[in-house]
C-alpha cells in the first residue's frame, strides 16, 4: 500500500454550511467531495454515487448524510454506505480539520487542486 501524506486542500469557510466542494486530483483519479455539516464536521467521499455514478458534491447534506441529486439515494458521510433499502458504498477519504484548515490523506506525491466553486 502506498504511503499517505496529509495535503491541505482549503479552509472550512471554503465550504458552505450543509454544502460541499469538489477537489480534483492530479493523477486523474475520480474527484473527491468534501462535505460540511451544520455542526462544522467535515467528511470526504469519492464524488460518485454507488447507484449510477451521480455527483454527490451536488447533493443535499442532511445531518451526517448526503442525498444524491440524480435519484435521491442517501449516503452516510462517515462510512460511504447507502441507507436502506438501497445497497452500495462509495469510498471514503480520510479528512481532518486543523483549526480552520482542511487536510486530506492522499497517496504520497499526489497533489489535489483546491476546492472549486460550491457544488
Amino acid at each position: 500500500m502506498p504511503a499517505r501524506c496529509w495535503v491541505e486542500v482549503g479552509r472550512l469557510d471554503d465550504i458552505p454550511c450543509c454544502g460541499a466542494r469538489r477537489v480534483t486530483r492530479a493523477d486523474g483519479s475520480p474527484p473527491i467531495a468534501i462535505f460540511r455539516t451544520a455542526d462544522d464536521e467535515v467528511f470526504a467521499l469519492v464524488d460518485r454515487c454507488p447507484h449510477r455514478g451521480g455527483p454527490l458534491s451536488q447533493g443535499i447534506v442532511q445531518g451526517r448524510a448526503i442525498a444524491c441529486p440524480l435519484h435521491g439515494w442517501v449516503i452516510e458521510l462517515g462510512s460511504g454506505q447507502a441507507e436502506a433499502p438501497d445497497e452500495g458504498c462509495t469510498a471514503t477519504v480520510a479528512v481532518r480539520r486543523v483549526g480552520d484548515r482542511i487536510l486530506l490523506a492522499l497517496p504520497e506525491g499526489e497533489m489535489a487542486a483546491p476546492p472549486g466553486e460550491a457544488a
